[in-house]
């Protein structure tokens, strides 16, 4: 039996389509005037690309710097040249390129876990709603924009792979493993997928299959993503300059609340993965576990038994990456933090929307009463995950255009009057992706890349007020990839509106490491009470209708 509403496979697909094209219009109809996620998009990677493709640099070698941040950021600090999102950032604008990427990710997205689910799992022609449902659900996810299809695109991956593995590999199959490294990142999603495929490799070797394709395969797509990533490679294995990354040590909870973030991250995810299955999708898991322990159809169901205990262990594993009696072993082997092995859980959206479709199976087979509920749960997660659009869940962020505010640096451009590139600024109160997006040469970054020298350069300008506030010592000294100017009064906040009342009144920088490092100017959110007592002169404040910032610019003496 099939759902007579949709019969035609067709239909299903492009129906689906036409509902990922909507999900994606307020980015087309709006452009800069959209409303997207600021925290590790905003304020970090798409100024970046911006910065990387005003360079000169995209295509430069190993040694190549970008001056424009932190007296000369490593090149190697933004990535390959050889993936495709760094060449929508240089020939489109910001918003065009940040469409069209969103664009590519959701629509391969929901290609390749329809066709993983149609080949692999659900391949009787009665499910061809759940395949097309649970695809179209997986494609709206709001994923970490610059991600790609690091996670997204593993169903298509795993679909290759499951073909090989059952010696029906064609042609295109290897184009599918030689194409997605060229749009997605091996740290931030395939190594954990790979070094899954390994496991599942020896698996079946330990079991006495001997499909040394599947290794093979394995083995190549691995070699295309470390050719993808060369300049990592290089930096991983030949810089012995030490880098921000080695003074990473994240290891801090106690035992209680690495179990409470077991269960937290179970039942709602992580922002860099965010599958928003903590309402239906959690209650078609418990049915169908329901169903299983009830009729006993543990073997039939071998496949969804395996996939959620496999997502309850990313989950506790991630929680137990942070617990703080690993803190001295990490600290010995800094590579642990390099490749940050709490990052298997990037596993977990494959996991739960493939264990989503085995559980809607479950149902629809095992309990005729229920059978009308199937429609329901794919609809309503669908609608749910519709509510998790940008424009709805960012609304009450800056837009694109209020966040960088382009008219209103040009403004303090013209004020100083002076080439960008013969002075250095910082910020206080905002990220400096915004200054730098505009052009200005930043000592501040956001970067988990960059000379640990430089580090401790820019440490003694902030070091008084690290010493006053322990929270902001700690996030600096043991993690530093948020190179800002904090202070004790603001802490860990960088996003302050013009509406803003606050005032700094005990601001305790100092300015001599600041000016021998080519400091100039200071951009502030906000009014500092005592800028002579730090060598400051507030030379002009900018604001203006289209900007949510207010900037006070201060001149160091």
């Amino acid at each position: 039996m099939s759902f007579q509403l949709f019969n035609s496979e067709k239909k299903l697909i492009t129906f689906a389509l036409l509902l990922i094209c909507i999900y994606l219009s307020p980015l087309y109809i709006l452009g800069e005037h959209a409303h997207i996620r600021v925290h590790d998009n905003l304020d970090s990677n798409i100024a970046w690309y911006k910065v990387l493709s005003e360079s000169g640099q995209i295509l430069g070698p190993i040694n190549a710097t970008i001056p424009q941040v932190a007296n000369g950021l490593p090149r190697n600090a933004f990535g390959t040249e050889f993936s495709l999102i760094v060449w929508l950032y240089k020939f489109f604008p910001t918003m065009t390129a940040y469409a069209l990427s969103q664009t590519i990710t959701r629509f391969f997205a929901f290609l390749g876990m329809y066709i993983l689910l149609r080949d692999h799992f659900l391949c009787k022609r009665d499910y061809q709603f759940i395949n097309v449902g649970v695809a179209l659900a997986f494609s709206l996810t709001p994923f970490w924009p610059s991600g790609m299809l690091s996670t997204l695109g593993m169903p298509l991956a795993l679909w290759a792979f499951l073909h090989i593995r059952k010696e029906k590999r064609t042609f295109k199959h290897y184009i599918v493993l030689t194409l997605l490294p060229l749009y997605s990142s091996i740290v931030l999603g395939f190594f954990f997928f790979l070094f899954a495929m390994g496991l599942f490799w020896v698996i079946d070797f330990l079991r006495g299959r001997r499909n040394f394709h599947f290794l093979l395969a394995i083995v190549y797509m691995t070699l295309v993503y470390l050719a993808v990533e060369y300049r990592l490679v290089y930096s991983f294995l030949f810089d012995d300059d030490p880098n921000s990354r080695d003074e990473y040590f994240h290891a801090r909870l106690s035992l209680w609340r690495c179990f409470r973030l077991s269960f937290k991250n179970f039942v709602l995810g992580h922002t860099h993965v965010m599958t928003v299955h903590g309402l239906f999708i959690l209650i078609v898991t418990f049915i169908a576990l329901f169903l299983i322990v009830y009729k006993k159809l543990w073997k039939q169901e071998r496949a969804f038994v395996i996939l959620l205990i496999l997502n309850f262990f990313l989950s506790t594993w991630y929680a137990f990456w942070f617990y703080k009696g690993w803190l001295p072993l990490t600290r010995k082997f800094h590579f642990m933090d390099t490749f940050n092995f709490a990052r298997f859980q990037f596993l977990r959206p494959l996991v739960i929307y493939v264990g989503f479709a085995l559980g809607l199976k479950i149902i629809w087979n095992n309990r005729g009463a229920w059978k009308p509920y199937v429609p329901f749960f794919i609809i309503a997660q669908i609608l749910l995950l519709f509510c998790f659009n940008d424009e709805i869940i960012y609304r009450k962020k800056p837009s694109v255009n209020e966040f960088y505010s382009v008219e209103l640096f040009d403004e303090i451009k013209s004020h100083i009057g002076l080439p960008l590139q013969d002075y250095r600024v910082a910020s206080i109160g905002i990220h400096p992706a915004i200054t730098q997006y505009n052009g200005f040469y930043t000592l501040d970054t956001y970067n988990n890349f960059y000379p640990l020298s430089y580090k401790y350069k820019f440490r003694k300008i902030i070091e008084n007020e690290l010493a006053k506030n322990k929270t902001i010592r700690t996030y600096f000294d043991e993690w530093g990839g948020r190179c800002y100017i904090f202070t004790s009064e603001l802490g860990k906040h960088y996003m302050f509106k013009k509406n803003n009342k606050r005032t700094l009144k005990e601001l305790d920088l100092n300015i001599t490491p600041f000016k021998e490092m080519g400091g100039a100017y200071i951009f502030s959110a906000l009014p500092i009470e005592n800028p002579l007592e730090n060598h400051l002169k507030l030379e002009k404040t900018f604001q203006s209708d289209e900007s949510v910032w207010k900037i006070y610019l201060y001149k160091a003496l």
